[in-house]
């Protein structure tokens, strides 16, 4: 029987940064909890045959490309990943705005038969993975789909559940959280910060 990764839910202390935002993960943080949720996706998949990891515009792209490095280094493979931009497959695109600006989609391998994993940075009311799977049944039929996200912050509107969590984390609606990744934000960090 495989192993499963159980973590016992803990209190996050939030590392204050001013008044009104304060540190969840700093860029170490973030490193280590990246490479335990690489571990847990090869875990999940019982290996890497058939795996697929695909990020969504945009951070969860920056996120999946430094999971696929972690497994490929420890795994000796070199693991299929792409990019998925949900933008047209919003259920909410009138309120966007006439113009919206959308992002690549890049998966130039097909995803029949695979084991294809989604990783987003905030999982918060559902409507972003539900995107992302009708788009995703697009390109064709998966043997499976799992999910995994860097933080989750609870308040689901859709019945929607992560595999593979980062960090569970008790946030207000009056609050937001926002993960920086060096590529978008020159550093990397998780930070909880009031709505303006």
């Amino acid at each position: 029987m495989p192993r499963r990764f159980c973590f016992a839910w803990r209190p996050v202390i939030l590392q204050p940064m001013t008044d009104r935002q304060s540190i969840v993960l700093d860029a170490r943080a973030m490193d280590r909890t990246l490479r335990r949720m690489a571990d847990e996706i090869v875990e999940l998949n019982e290996g890497t045959d058939d795996l697929v990891i695909v990020g969504i515009q945009r951070r969860g792209v920056q996120l999946a490309a430094r999971i696929v490095s972690s497994i490929n280094d420890r795994e000796h493979v070199d693991l299929p990943s792409g990019a998925l931009d949900i933008t047209l497959y919003r259920d909410d695109l009138q309120t966007v705005g006439p113009r919206p600006v959308v992002g690549p989609t890049n998966l130039p391998w097909g995803i029949d038969g695979k084991h294809v994993v989604i990783v987003d940075d905030v999982l918060y009311t559902g409507r972003t993975i539900r995107a992302a799977l009708d788009e995703l049944a697009d390109f064709g039929r998966p043997r499976r789909i799992a999910l995994a996200v860097l933080i989750d912050r609870g308040g689901r509107e859709l019945p929607i559940q992560p595999d593979v969590v980062g960090r569970r984390l008790d946030v207000r609606a009056s609050q937001r959280v926002d993960v920086l990744v060096a590529e978008l934000d020159d550093r990397n960090a998780v930070i909880v910060a009031d709505k303006q």
